[in-house]
């Protein structure tokens, strides 16, 4: 995880910015809605094997190990966090997230 320090000017307030780096290859093909992987055919070589789309996206959580803030591996749109660190954001009044059990 790498943190910035970002300075906001109105309010004048002192804020974090999260960079999350860790990636966990923990994506269950079966249990989620629907996904789809980029294919040579897309064209774009360099995503060939990653998932194009993945909707209701369930994860495999012996594939996560002790990992308690990740991204998943293919889909770093998604950013994974335990309940542990969920309340924890919470309680601080974190804000600019949507929490959504998978």
């Amino acid at each position: 995880m790498q943190l910035f320090p970002v300075e906001v000017e109105t309010p004048r307030e002192l804020y974090f910015l999260v960079n999350i780096i860790h990636t966990v290859k923990c994506i269950d093909d079966q249990a989620s809605e629907e996904v789809s992987y980029w294919t040579e055919e897309d064209g774009l070589p360099e995503k060939v094997g990653n998932y194009f789309s993945v909707a209701g996206m369930r994860i495999d959580p012996t594939q996560v190990g002790g990992a308690k803030m990740f991204r998943t591996w293919g889909w770093n749109i998604a950013l994974i966090v335990s309940e542990e660190i969920k309340t924890a954001l919470e309680h601080i009044g974190a804000t600019g997230m949507k929490f959504k059990e998978v």
